[in-house]
């Protein structure tokens, strides 16, 4: 690890040396320095540029709506609108245009052949309708098995077909043994096929065994879809010019808010008032512009932004700096959620506590001006539950108490924060995101509990062995072996196996009819792309990872060439 481990001394208040150590850990310093601390210069688009960006706009609609012989035409449509990231225009067109395609093919006990319902136009099927919540029966896939019900070795040939098999078979739900099989049997061969195929082929075959589209965040694929597709001999030229439009208005856009955010964050004065957190501001930010990136968004993401933040700094004065007695007092001033509380904390916690409580104020009144502000109290209730069970694992900690797995789960799923991120995320959101659904973020249903419990197991894997040095509650991996008797590998193992459980869970809550609007369904898979994303065989938050930057330098930093 490249942090540095430092256990300090607390001064009493009768000037003796406290026995209680504070476990700081030297973080490594953020890498952006002050990249994102200068305004972007204007957007380089004339008015004549711009008439043609709503002129392809509607090209796109038109094709979207506009009936064609073959439904595998329409379906390879949606599937390039969404790779190009501008799916986001269209949402009406396409759940229409797929509204249609399900009931021709997919609502009858059995699925309608013509001449073009092969592997790939298959596959394609199912993955676009199972993600926009249609129940397709996986079934539809036992004509490409053979009399020993394998997957026919024919198959094999057709690496679109298989490219796209894989990606169907990640939206499987439990029980969908098929679907297992679809995954094995397509990754296997893909691999074998990814060095024998040439580009683009090659590239996109690499792009889907690193990461499948249900587990990548939507502002990534077009970023890399976009360089894909135009190397394709087939592209629409007029649909690609208008994807690279699009995605230079919105990077302007992002660039924007960062840069008045990083403004705020500057205020805070991080390195003075919190010396012992990690400084991951544009991190941050990245990570809630994964939760969502259109424009209609960016009060959303300016308020989450700034809530994650505050949670990232929050985490590590309960887990590095404060002590129990300080972080018990610390505790009961944030369910008080009063500023008369304010001088009974030490400097660091008194800066953190005036910050959240204006946060959340000023979020407060902009949502008073829509008769919102219900959305506000949600918000400020999930930080209190956060600082509370943040509490009990310092109480954990202090006591030198390792928890039974199901008790471990019961908070520390709770402390990953994704509850709270969620709540935060709708505050924002359009007029169909209810009271009602906020009450039902609140109590954490089956997806978010699932994307929460992915959170938490994924971190713990790759960040537990550090954190255990500098001491630290003890993670899953501690909890899971001390309870069961098996060995670091064994806990890891089964932590894959409940991740793998879980996508299933997040999978299934999207089948119609769903418990919540998809807006807001759509904020929890995406919370849970962006830790696959971090998380995936480093730590790449707590050490501005590999990961970290080269997905933020795609989408904030590099430009799109018209």
């Amino acid at each position: 690890m490249s942090c540095q481990i430092s256990e300090n001394l607390v001064p009493s208040e009768d000037g003796n040396l406290s026995k209680e150590y504070r476990h700081l850990a030297n973080y490594v310093p953020g890498v952006w320095g002050d990249t994102f601390l200068a305004p972007p210069p204007d957007l380089d688009m004339d008015d004549i540029t711009r008439l043609e960006y709503e002129e392809l706009k509607e090209q796109v609609r038109r094709r979207l709506v506009t009936s064609i012989d073959k439904p595998s035409k329409k379906l390879v449509l949606i599937d390039t609108v969404q790779r190009l990231g501008v799916a986001y225009h269209f949402e009406k067109e396409i759940e229409e245009a797929l509204q249609i395609i399900y009931h021709r093919y997919c609502s009858h006990t059995q699925i309608d052949d013509d001449d073009d319902d092969g592997l790939y136009t298959t596959s394609i099927r199912f993955r676009l309708l199972r993600e926009h919540g249609f129940d397709v029966d996986c079934e539809t896939f036992n004509k490409f098995r053979d009399e020993e019900g394998r997957f026919r070795e024919s198959l094999i040939s057709d690496v679109n077909g298989m490219l796209e098999l894989y990606e169907a078979a990640h939206f499987q739900v439990h029980g969908e043994n098929i679907l297992e099989e679809a995954l094995s049997f397509s990754n296997f061969h893909l691999k074998l096929a990814e060095t024998k195929v040439d580009y683009p082929l090659s590239t996109q075959i690499a792009d889907a065994l690193n990461r499948p589209l249900r587990k990548s965040l939507p502002r990534l694929v077009a970023r890399s879809f976009i360089s894909i597709y135009q190397d394709y001999g087939t592209h629409d030229p007029n649909l690609l010019k208008f994807a690279k439009l699009d995605f230079k208005i919105v990077q302007h856009l992002h660039k924007k808010e960062l840069y008045e955010l990083c403004r705020w964050w500057r205020g805070l004065d991080v390195p003075i008032n919190f010396p012992f957190t990690r400084d991951r501001f544009v991190e941050c930010y990245f990570w809630i512009l994964g939760v969502y990136f259109e424009p209609h968004y960016t009060v959303g993401r300016n308020f989450t932004t700034k809530v994650i933040a505050l949670i990232s700094i929050l985490d590590d004065i309960y887990d590095a700096y404060g002590t129990y007695e300080e972080l018990e007092i610390f505790t009961k001033a944030i369910h008080r959620w009063d500023i008369n509380c304010i001088d009974q904390l030490p400097d660091c916690m008194k800066v953190w506590y005036r910050e959240v409580l204006n946060v959340y104020r000023d979020m407060g009144d902009l949502m008073s001006k829509e008769e919102k502000t219900y959305r506000v109290q949600f918000a400020i209730d999930a930080m209190k539950r956060q600082s509370q069970v943040y509490c009990v694992e310092a109480k954990w900690f202090h006591e030198n108490y390792i928890p039974t797995m199901e008790e471990y789960m019961s908070i520390a799923s709770m402390s990953s924060a994704y509850p709270n991120l969620t709540i935060a995320s709708l505050v924002g959101m359009e007029d169909n995101i209810t009271k009602d659904t906020f009450i039902w973020a609140f109590n954490v249903p089956k997806m978010l509990k699932a994307s929460s419990t992915i959170c938490r197991l994924m971190d713990d894997v790759v960040t537990h062995k550090f954190e255990q040095e500098r001491g630290h509650v003890s993670s899953a991996v501690e909890c899971y072996m001390k309870q069961y008797g098996t060995s670091m590998q064994g806990a890891y193992d089964e932590f894959f196996k409940q991740v793998k459980d879980s996508w299933k869970d997040i999978n299934e809550g999207f089948l119609k009819p769903t418990t919540a609007p998809t807006s807001a369904l759509n904020r929890i898979l995406n919370l849970t792309r962006v830790i696959d994303l971090f998380y995936t065989g480093e730590s790449a938050y707590d050490t501005a990872g590999v990961s970290a930057k080269t997905s933020i330098t795609a989408v904030l930093v590099d430009s799109i060439l018209l």
